[in-house]
Order: C-alpha cells, then structure tokens, then sequence
C-alpha cells in the first residue's frame, strides 16, 4: 500500500490544525494506511523527511498558507480544507487515494490544462478572526475542485498572510475578492476583478469562482473617475452594512485596547485611579492611556474608516475629522456613522465630478478633495446632524443604564439570540457592532449580553456531542473539542459545521441558548468593558462586572442549548 504524506497549515486557526491533523492520524490507523504527517509552521514541528517524499505516493494538502508544495515536484496532489477533515475525514482520504491529478503550478502556462485559470483572492471579515480564513479554505477548496489554481491573501486580525506578490498578480485571470470589509484595489489596476462577501465564499465556493469568472469587471486605474465607483457590482449589494462594518474593524482594537488598559488602572490603583490627586501613579497613567488617548479616537477611526470603505484614501481625512466633530459634540458613535458616511460620499462624488487639467491632477487627493469633502462635513455635523443626534445618544444612554427586570431580560434575549441566528453573518454583527459602539460611551452592558450569548453555540454543542454522542457522527463527535477551543475563545462560527448538517434543528437551539445566556446576564448586571476574548479576558480584574453571574449565565445557556440539541437531533443514517 502506497504511502500517503499530509501536511495541514492552518493560518491563524492553529487549533483547527491540530485537530485535523490528528483526525487524518485517527482514520488512516483505522483503515492501516501508512501516513507521514506534517503540521506546517507550528513550533517544533518536524518537517517531512526526504526519504517519506521520495517513496510517497501522493500527498494531501490540507488548509492554508504556505505548504512547502515546491518540494513535492510531480507527486500527485489533492486539496482540502480543514473544515472539510474535521467534517468527514474519510471522504478526504477517498479522495486523496483516489487518483486526484495535481493542478500546475501557479503562473505556469494556461496550455498545461484544459480550462484552466490562475485565480488571486482576497479574504477578509470584520474580526479578521474566523470568517476570513473560512472563505479562504472554502475558495481553495472550490478551485481545486474546478481544477483551477488559487493564491488566497487572508486580512486578518494580525495583517495580511500570504501577501500576493506583484508576479502573481500580474499571471493571475481574474482577482477575486471576498470579503466583509473595504479591500484596496490599487494593485490591481488593469486586473478583471470581481467582489463579493466571505459567506458566498464559504456556503458555495464553487459557483462563485464560476460567477467570478463570467461576470468579473476590469479594474480602473487609481486616479481614475471610474476608480472611485467603488464597490464594483456585486459589493454594491452590501451597500451601508459592509461600509460600516468596515469602520467597526478598524474601531476594535481602539476599543480593546482602551477597555482592558481602564480595567488594569482600576485594578492598579483601586477605584479611585483616575482621580487628579491620583496624577503620577501607575493607575492613574494606564487610565489616560485608555480614557483620554485610546477612547478619544475610538469615534474618529469609526468614521475615518466607513469613509474610506466608500471613498477610498480620500475619505479618510474628512471622515476622521468629521469623527472629531462628533465626539466633541457629545453625539457619539451615532455621530460617528453619520459623519462617516457623510464624508465618504462626499468625497467620492467630489472625486467623480471634478475635473482637472492632468497637470493639476495631482492636486485632487491632497488638497481639493480633502478640504471640500471635510467643509461639508464639518458643516453638516455641526449645523444639522451633531446636536440632533447627540440628543438621541444622550437618550438611548439613559434608557439603556437605567435598565432593571422585564426590560434587561427582554434586551438581553434579543441581543443574545442575534448572535446565534447567523453565527457571524449580518444579524450577528449587526448586534456585535452595537455593543461595541456603545462601549465608547460608557454603556457596557449590552457587550456583556453579546459576548456570553456568542460563546454559547459551539460550547453548547461540544457539550451535546459529549452528553449525546448517538445524536452526532464520528467526525462531528471528534469536532467538538475544536467548538469548546472555539466557544472559550468567543468565536461564534465554531458552530457553523454543526448548524450546516442540520439547520432546521440545531440553529433554534443555539438561539435558544444564547437567548438565555444574554437575558440571565443583563438580569443579573454583568458588564464587560472589552468587546473580544471570551473566557480569557473574565479573569482580568474589573473587565468584567459580577463575575459570579457571568459564569451562571454562559453555563445556563450552555446547557440549554445543549439539551436542546440532544432533544431536537435525530439519530445519523
């Protein structure tokens, strides 16, 4: 029996990784097939030897980013996501067994196979986080399929992996972007180009690569009027939300950082830390740094950057300033949005519509396109939209601090169950983005709610696959120990696999759970100051207001959504 290699990369999901390269350890043992295992990148890792390369007779690549393929030369190849081994690890043996011819090399000639196109893409999602390297396995996946090849650029939460190299993209048929964010498109000038978001990308990568293909657009010059009509097409349909989801990303570690570095200036100093006759102490000095340095730009950045989604480089200056404006107007994120989406059009249509000798065109991008673009905004914000606006924060603020009983309860089922209904798509970050938001003034219990109502679907159905395991598949059963990982860590797309198998019965229960998990919170007056980190961040002393009923509420909505699961599921054929 011919040997197998396998070599698993995992990008930013290192535990995704682990788990799958011990799920293809587990069934080629079953099955007595020699394998050689590799997990790329990981420390002290141990590479594949020469001597298992030479004798091998095919090999699995399993994930993303770099694989070491040029060490493989002609050895037969095949593809899979990590999803898609921890979903059914026999079926990717089959097919790795099976005879897979390998796709050419990247920027080899298009002659080498029938049909064949050299594909470049883009993933990105607002957390950078999951969905990111989701759409990234997805599309690869899909083109090895097709028997096209793919480069994938994933923009995560640490910067981009994988970066496209000026080669690739030049080689490469179209450029396919997909993502939840704002991406730039300067390099791809000349490039047929086609956009769309990380769910197309992860539900059906296959008929988006074959859509990409038909209807992608050719990419304009930067500089160009064309140029500005950004997004293209099919990222139009995303329109406001993807804009503003764009700002959020970009907002977040402003929030992060600020949050937790309040939190460390209580726990240094007591809770008079950031008193004035406190000047000069280490907790008074962690809390300028977080209340007068990192929260002071958290509204900017939100406006700064829905205006770059809208308008590219020139919507940044007026947006951030328009920002400015609307936190010294006491109007807020609202104010934010509101002057984000006011400087970026503006300045897209400024820069559509003016016209200049090409002499002068240079003069567009640093000095007429940000002085009329920040006027208007400037403007707007403060004789129309900044008191209005700042007169409804000021309401919600009251109404939302004020909350006691049946109005918390019902808030917190509602923020909790948006978190469960799509698991990182719009609804889910829809709530997310607005308790992120009123972070920055000072409203922190509804953070509370959506963090624990996050974390509750993979953790609750971990717990299923271990109280029910009849209800669940062997590679479902072995998949729960990566949704616990994924649950602590409140990321919510940990689910996803489980939900996919069985929408019908497995997504009420999460709601369920998470429904729970947000009202118990908010009934109970837990806060978080901090919009990321799940179980790793209750620890820090004051992240989190009432600890105890923190705990009580991710454990009764761990519960019943597991006991839902295990009531609801039948038994797999």
């Amino acid at each position: 029996m011919a040997q197998l290699l396998a070599v698993v990369g995992g990008g930013d999901l290192s535990t995704h990784a682990v788990l799958a390269l011990e799920a293809l350890r587990r069934a080629a043992g079953r099955r007595n097939q020699p394998i050689v295992l590799e997990l790329r990148g990981a420390p002290g890792a141990n590479p594949l030897p020469e001597e298992a390369i030479h004798h091998a007779g095919a090999v699995l690549l399993v994930g993303s980013g770099d694989l070491g393929e040029d060490r493989f030369g002609a050895l037969r190849r095949a593809r899979a996501a990590i999803a898609d081994v921890l979903t059914d690890v026999n079926a990717v043996l089959d097919r790795a067994l099976s005879g897979t011819e390998a796709a050419p090399a990247f920027g080899t000639s298009a002659g080498a196979a029938t049909g064949t196109k050299r594909i470049v893409a883009i993933t990105s999602c607002p957390t950078g986080i999951a969905h990111t390297f989701m759409a990234a396995e997805g599309l690869q996946a899909a083109a090895e399929a097709l028997g096209h090849t793919i480069r994938v650029e994933t923009q995560g939460s640490v910067g981009a992996r994988d970066t496209l190299t000026d080669a690739e993209i030049a080689a490469a048929d179209i450029v396919l972007i997909a993502a939840d964010t704002g991406v730039d498109r300067a390099r791809f000038a000349g490039k047929r180009v086609y956009a769309t978001n990380t769910k197309a990308a992860i539900r059906d990568g296959k008929s988006l690569i074959g859509t990409a293909l038909a209807e992608a657009q050719l990419q304009a010059a930067v500089g160009d009027a064309e140029a500005a009509a950004r997004p293209e097409a099919a990222e139009r349909k995303a329109g406001a939300y993807k804009h503003l989801m764009t700002g959020v990303s970009f907002m977040l570690p402003f929030v992060v950082a600020g949050g937790l570095l309040i939190a460390l200036a209580f726990a240094v100093g007591g809770i008079d830390a950031m008193a004035p006759g406190r000047a000069g102490t280490l907790g008074y000095a962690l809390g300028e740094i977080g209340a007068k340095a990192a929260f002071a730009l958290i509204v900017p950045a939100l406006a700064g950057y829905i205006a770059y989604s809208i308008a590219d480089r020139p919507g940044i200056a007026p947006g951030m300033i328009g920002g400015m404006l609307a936190a010294n107007l006491q109007a807020g994120f609202l104010g934010g949005i509101a002057a984000g989406f006011i400087a970026g059009y503006s300045a897209r249509f400024l820069n559509a519509h003016i016209r200049l000798p090409k002499t002068l065109e240079g003069l567009k991008p640093v000095l007429i396109l940000p002085l009329l673009a920040t006027a208007i905004t400037g403007l707007l914000m403060i004789y129309v939209v900044g008191v209005p606006v700042a007169a409804v924060l000021a309401a919600l603020t009251i109404w939302l601090k004020g909350m006691q009983g049946a109005s918390a309860l019902v808030l917190g089922l509602i923020l909790g169950g948006m978190m469960a209904v799509d698991m990182g798509g719009p609804i889910n970050k829809a709530a997310y983005a607005s308790a992120a938001a009123l972070l920055s003034s000072g409203v922190d219990a509804p953070m509370a709610a959506v963090m624990l109502g996050g974390m509750t679907p993979p953790l609750g159905l971990a717990l299923a696959t271990r109280l029910f395991p009849a209800r669940f598949t062997g590679p479902e059963r072995e998949a729960g120990g990566a949704a616990a990982v994924l649950g602590a860590a409140f990321i919510t797309e940990g689910a996803i696999p489980f939900a996919a198998a069985d929408p019908l019965r497995v997504i009420p229960s999460l709601v369920a759970g998470s429904a729970v998990a947000g009202a118990v919170a908010l009934t109970l007056g837990v806060t978080l100051k901090v919009p990321h980190g799940g179980l790793f961040v209750l620890p820090i002393p004051n992240a989190v207001t009432n600890l105890p009923g923190a705990v009580l509420a991710l454990v009764a909505g761990t519960l019943v959504t597991a006991l839902a699961v295990g009531l609801l599921k039948k038994r797999p054929a």
